[in-house]
């Protein structure tokens, strides 16, 4: 059989090599849209303070390491498939045909429709290039302004602070990170990052942007304020890759909609990571979640069932729990499943900001189900595993509504079989 990896980022990476492993003798083609080798973008931020060059952020360091799994690879960007012909068109006019295909193509960039918005100074931070071209501009001193204070946006903040620039983040929410952290948290997150000495605008978007007389651009805000700057950088979310599906028979919501085998609705064609949109844990509602751990889980079951001759779904997810982990200039943040809450369920909320700490649980029924911390560095492995397995609290739900801190007591406790 013949195997197309569409997008080599990690999940692609990942898919292949497990591919590889479960099809000895199948043929592989990965592609990717970009000239460098795979790698993560996770790793940028790290490019960018300089702890690594561009080789650091190589998901694979050996050389030849494709090859020797006869893995081949392409350069090109998928623009059209005929599910019924089994075909892809690339954009350097050439077709592929395939057995099986997993889309793992990733997301991009939002550019919102703001005028100015492609002025040379204006950068997105995704690839490797907007790596090099952040690199040119963002000097010491240099006045840099930020759009978006989401995961991304707060990802790269200490880079730039590292390089030393003048920085200033606009967010458009009531919070830094509003999409992962619940308003108390986010404000803890925005007052940390300003004592060290960026300056945040919340509840405030971009109204135009232009080229300025005593600085490259000046950014006109909707409060009125207006800020010169040398470079802007815009980090307000992502999109998934989907573009070259339409006219097909693949269905797409907000990502490629799949089943719990990472299958899409046309059967041997699969979807995973940051483009598939697949089932919740807890509602079954499909959702991305668009985070490296989870792209992998997904690129192993897409590959194992990939390499079925029958085209059977061996391999299940048992959903996808939304996870988040950030580091803001040292103040380490996470939240997992309904961090938020949901209809009829209870919750608690600690805040302990003179230390650092702050911890949100919520439960459905007796379960643990989603949840927000601060400062638990130590302890964010229980607080996935207890919402991850839906453990029964029992008792303990009582407990930790009273005293949220003692989850780790709850998590051995619970696991201790019944006498």
């Amino acid at each position: 059989m013949k195997h197309i990896i569409l997008g080599n980022g990690p999940a692609g990476v990942v898919a292949a090599e497990a591919l590889r492993q479960a099809a000895p003798a199948d043929d592989i083609l990965l592609v990717g849209s970009e000239p460098e080798p795979p790698y993560s973008r996770m790793a940028i931020p790290y490019l960018l303070e300089g702890n690594i060059d561009e080789a650091g952020t190589y998901l694979r360091k050996s050389e030849g390491h494709f090859e020797s799994m006869c893995i081949r690879q392409k350069q090109g960007r998928a623009v059209a498939v005929n599910t019924e012909k089994r075909t892809i068109l690339f954009d350097d006019g050439r077709f592929e045909d395939f057995d099986r295909l997993l889309i793992a193509t990733g997301s991009h960039p939002v550019r919102p429709p703001i005028p100015g918005i492609d002025l040379p100074e204006v950068q997105t931070c995704w690839t490797l290039a907007d790596a090099r071209a952040i690199t040119e501009r963002a000097k010491p001193g240099s006045r840099v302004v930020q759009l978006g204070a989401g995961f991304i946006g707060c990802i790269i903040m200490e880079a730039l602070v590292k390089r030393g620039v003048d920085l200033t983040v606009v967010e458009m929410g009531d919070r830094l990170v509003p999409r992962m952290m619940t308003p108390a948290a986010g404000g803890m997150i925005r007052r940390w990052v300003e004592s060290k000495g960026i300056r945040v605008r919340t509840g405030a978007g971009v109204e135009c942007i232009e080229a300025g007389s005593s600085s490259p651009l000046i950014v006109a805000l909707t409060t009125g304020e207006h800020l010169a700057c040398d470079l802007l950088i815009v980090a307000a979310g992502v999109a998934p890759n989907v573009a070259f599906l339409e006219g097909t028979d693949v269905h797409v919501a907000k990502g490629v909609l799949v089943d719990d085998g990472m299958q899409t609705s046309v059967p041997g064609i699969y979807a995973a990571g940051d483009v598939a949109e697949a089932p919740d844990l807890f509602s079954g509602r499909h959702l991305v979640a668009a985070i490296q751990p989870n792209a992998a889980d997904q690129a192993r079951i897409a590959a194992l069932n990939m390499a079925c001759r029958d085209g059977a779904q061996r391999a299940r997810m048992k959903g996808v729990l939304a996870i988040n982990v950030l580091d803001s200039l040292g103040m380490i943040s996470s939240s997992f499943g309904e961090w938020q809450g949901v209809k009829d369920g209870d919750g608690v909320e600690l805040a302990d900001e003179a230390n650092g700490r702050y911890l949100s649980l919520q439960f459905q029924g007796d379960v643990l189900i989603g949840a927000t911390a601060i400062g638990w560095t130590q302890h964010i492995g229980i607080l996935r595993g207890l919402i991850q397995s839906k453990t029964r609290l029992g008792e303990w739900k009582a407990r930790l509504l009273a005293s949220p801190t003692r989850f780790v007591e709850a998590y051995i406790a619970c696991q201790r079989p019944a006498s």
